[in-house]
């Protein structure tokens, strides 16, 4: 391959002509001056990741270099969620456990949710206050689905199969990218008759990266920009005052502008405020609210 270069010390007034022309008319005199250099570079050749890593590792490595991988997980949880219905998502933390307070108001609040919108119950179908949700929507008698990971916080699962939901209702994600495209997805309204929201639980980092993400996308209006999904924030025990005070101090250095992070979400400080908030978000009646809470209470005492 060959260049035409000039000289920087010679350089005056300088008049090209075009890129197949070797010489180069300098400064006044019309001196011509030309260097050339011939430029070749070596055949890279692509370095197999066997020579530096394990078995495990490369099977991993090689499925991350393809984007179909990753397309085909995603178009699989599309395909879950048309077959078993948008609804309510939960977020929250994979480590806190039955006996804990706020498992049991996650079980409450997930078989309440559920009677009254009549809907879907989401997650991330791992342990902690993922399952509660569950479990109080199946007590509840309406589908749950899920989006499980191979990796919960702190633990890693033996198998990538759920303890107790059959295999048609959840998915097991190989990609953090297709598992949050689901949890989106399943909230995403459709039709104005879609009954979804997204309930953020007490949670740690992965907790909070979902919620902020999903904040985000209501905030640039990817979701929700025709039909409104609710965003509540459950501070059970003001687990999340800290964080109020921190986003409140964020509008005083003008990094959110005033009211902005309120009008995303809301922050509910007990089960009856996100139902009564739900309820009026909805449309629905009081009687109707009742009506469901006792069907409720009749399927359970007959169970």
């Amino acid at each position: 391959m060959g260049y035409t270069a000039v000289n920087p010390t010679s350089m005056g007034h300088v008049f090209p002509r075009n890129s197949h022309q070797k010489d180069l008319i300098l400064g006044s005199s019309m001196r011509k001056e030309t260097w050339r250099f011939n430029l070749y570079l070596p055949k890279l050749k692509y370095q197999s990741r066997k020579s530096f890593c394990c078995k495990n590792e490369l099977i991993d490595f090689e499925e991350r270099t393809s984007s179909n991988e990753v397309k085909k997980e995603i178009e699989q949880c599309y395909e879950l969620i048309h077959r078993l219905g948008r609804g309510v998502v939960y977020l929250g933390s994979s480590r806190i456990g039955p006996g804990h307070p706020h498992y049991e108001k996650t079980f409450e609040l997930g078989s309440k949710i559920a009677d009254l919108l009549d809907c879907t119950t989401w997650s991330g179908a791992g342990p902690g206050l993922m399952d509660a949700a569950m479990q109080g929507a199946l007590q509840a008698g309406k589908p749950v689905g899920g989006f499980k990971i191979g990796k919960e916080a702190g633990e890693w699962t033996a198998t990538n199969f759920h303890a107790y939901l059959p295999s048609e209702s959840y998915l097991t994600c190989r990609f953090f990218s297709a598992r949050k495209h689901g949890l989106v997805d399943a909230v995403v309204r459709c039709r104005s008759s879609d009954r979804t929201a997204v309930v953020v639980l007490p949670g740690g980092i992965g907790t909070l990266d979902e919620v902020f993400e999903i904040m985000a996308l209501i905030q640039l209006e990817r979701i929700g920009s025709l039909l409104p999904v609710p965003l509540l924030l459950m501070n059970y025990d003001s687990f999340y005052s800290n964080l109020l005070e921190f986003l409140n101090d964020c509008e005083k250095w003008g990094t959110v502008s005033k009211g902005e992070v309120a009008s995303l979400w809301k922050v509910c400080n007990n089960n009856s405020e996100a139902l009564d908030y739900l309820a009026e978000f909805y449309g629905l009646s009081p009687i109707e609210t009742k009506r469901r809470d006792s069907e409720s209470s009749e399927c359970r005492s007959l169970s």
